[in-house]
């Protein structure tokens, strides 16, 4: 029977009371949103607010002590990050975690690790189109890069996986500006391609402008949500996270 057409459809990413905990101390206290596919929304809010957590918890690098998680209408709480990888689901951590003593080839090769498809060399050509820095220095190992290049490389690592749903965690930290700028201009470029984001970004400026819709997390609870657009010019967003 056919689907009508006003009916909706699952949310690509939902997250439904979501509560993680270290210890005895609450990182993560039962927020819920939802990443539409085709959408690029971003999570904002100051350090330690517990976005990291939250994206961990999606990716099963940490459990969830209650909660859910649907990734196209599916639970995948409490499964391997290596499963939802092979689902679609996929993370750049922040602080890039590239494999040091690998060459950028192998990096971007174990972002294929899933794959039994005979289209990889293709996806990297694809990369390397998006980053030719990573093309002309694609003998060189991942740990002698600069933090822009290892940044690249670890999105591009991504990338080889064919995410459904790309997390991206920090990338413009600890960039110089130009770099930032390429890496916002990259995201920018891969959502224009089909990949549904969630960007996680301390950049609260640049992740408001380049999204559609974003949430704001503090203390661990979601306190805004809206419009990107309307949340820049919201008072105490601006004074918050924007220095006006």
């Amino acid at each position: 029977m056919a689907t009508p057409v006003d009916a909706p459809l699952d949310p690509a990413l939902a997250v439904t009371a979501l509560e993680v905990a270290y210890g005895g101390i609450r990182a993560v206290k039962g927020i819920s949103f939802e990443v539409h596919a085709g959408e690029l929304v971003s999570l904002i809010g100051a350090n330690g607010a517990g976005k990291t957590t939250t994206l961990k918890a999606l990716t099963g690098l940490l459990t969830a002590g209650s909660g859910d998680i649907r990734l196209h209408g599916v639970s995948i709480r409490g499964q391997g990050a290596w499963n939802l990888a092979r689902q679609g689901l996929v993370m750049v951590p922040e602080g890039r975690g590239i494999f040091a003593r690998m060459t950028i080839t192998e990096n971007l090769l174990m972002g294929a690790f899933t794959r039994r498809d005979d289209e990889v060399e293709a996806d990297m050509e694809r990369v390397f189109g998006l980053f030719p820095r990573l093309k002309e220095r694609c003998s060189q190992l991942g740990g002698t890069l600069s933090g822009g290049e290892q940044q690249m490389l670890a999105i591009g690592r991504a990338l080889m996986a064919r995410p459904q749903v790309l997390l991206l965690d920090e990338p413009s930290m600890g960039l110089a500006p130009l770099m930032v700028d390429k890496i916002f201009e990259v995201v920018a470029d891969i959502h224009r391609q089909g990949v549904t984001v969630l960007l996680v970004e301390q950049n609260a400026r640049r992740a408001l402008q380049l999204a559609s819709r974003a949430y704001v997390m503090e203390s661990g609870e979601i306190t805004l949500s809206g419009v990107a657009r309307d949340l820049l010019d919201d008072p105490k967003v601006r004074e918050a996270y924007l220095g006006a």
